[in-house]
């Protein structure tokens, strides 16, 4: 079969791999859409992970094989699935905290989702892996797997009705988060990014006001936005640790701090530290998804409950994959959500 191999930086390769050998419960998915993701850009643009490996993780596809212990899917099925499984029973599952589970980052879709197809593991098969519409087009069909993330990450936001909520960072993550807390009933929500591009997607997807923090005072403008009030929830989709001290500064008495993005590499910041006494705000992390937003994510996706089609802002086949990162990653380029295409 066919799969893009990262080597390195500049050598991402085109080339045929071992079709996966199936075990008595796991399934082969012919891939039709795989999302790229910030962190398979990342990984690529910096030579965080030793090639040769097959990244991508955002997968919708079609069942081609299935194990002779599996029961819920047959061939023909459409599918999404996901990429880390927790086991459920160890001292950080019986908390909820299931991304910090032991298991978690040990189980992986084979060999990964920028290939023809992919081996998805009997624990995926049985945890993560969900049947979705015969009509939900393939590419919005990849848009589950961040969507699921983003719900993971506002669970910790506690979004009430009325709430004013800053989202730092206008990619993916962040646009899709910025809909998910209007739709979960935030009255005022506000993006802030240096693109000019992006910042005016936000504003057609329906998001309140987008802010350019390199030629407008942030925490001016949400002192004006809200009253003078702050927000109650600021989330930060971007990997930049200088954004947390003025996450704090904008917070309500009461507000939350979800950090939802890997922060460069010298993360030591000054805050007010005060404020987690005197006003009771939080800073939280967050990270991945778990089973349990999966099927959520279909529900908001099938019934198109926020706008993620004019998110998908461009298509590449899989044989021209290490020119949609090349793309993806030049910040002079007006791009959003790059989908990776099986070649057909």
């Amino acid at each position: 079969m066919k799969a893009s191999v990262y080597y390195s930086k500049n050598d991402i390769r085109y080339q045929d791999v071992d079709e996966p050998e199936l075990g008595e419960g796991d399934i082969l998915v012919k891939m039709q859409s795989c999302g790229l993701c910030g962190t398979d850009i990342h990984k690529a643009q910096h030579q965080t992970v030793t090639g040769p490996i097959i990244l991508g993780h955002e997968v919708s596809g079609e069942v081609v094989k299935v194990g002779q212990q599996v029961t819920r899917f047959k061939l023909g099925d459409r599918v999404v699935t996901a990429i880390h499984v927790p086991c459920f029973g160890c001292h950080y599952c019986d908390r909820g905290y299931f991304t910090l589970c032991d298991q978690f980052k040990k189980t992986n879709l084979e060999p990964g989702g920028f290939c023809e197809f992919i081996r998805v593991p009997r624990l995926h098969v049985e945890h993560l892996t969900h049947k979705i519409a015969d009509d939900l087009d393939w590419d919005q069909a990849a848009m589950i797997e961040p969507m699921a993330c983003c719900l993971h990450g506002l669970k910790s936001a506690h979004i009430h009705a009325k709430d004013s909520v800053l989202v730092m960072g206008s990619g993916t993550i962040g646009l899709i988060s910025a809909q998910l807390c209007a739709l979960k009933g935030a009255s005022t929500v506000i993006v802030s990014d240096l693109s000019h591009y992006k910042r005016q997607l936000a504003l057609k997807l329906g998001i309140t006001h987008a802010i350019d923090p390199a030629n407008e005072d942030l925490e001016s403008r949400v002192a004006e936005i809200t009253g003078g009030q702050g927000v109650d929830v600021v989330v930060i989709a971007a990997g930049v640790s200088a954004l947390l001290p003025q996450a704090v500064n904008v917070l309500r008495r009461g507000g939350r701090v979800i950090v939802f993005s890997p922060f460069d590499k010298d993360p030591l910041v000054n805050i007010d530290a005060g404020r987690l006494f005197r006003d009771e705000i939080s800073i939280i992390g967050t990270y991945s998804l778990t089973p349990y937003e999966m099927k959520e994510a279909i529900e908001i996706v099938e019934k198109n409950k926020i706008n993620i089609v004019d998110m998908i802002t461009h298509t590449w086949p899989l044989s021209a994959m290490a020119e949609a990162i090349e793309f993806a990653a030049n910040p002079e380029n007006n791009v959003l959500k790059v989908i990776i295409k099986a070649d057909q």
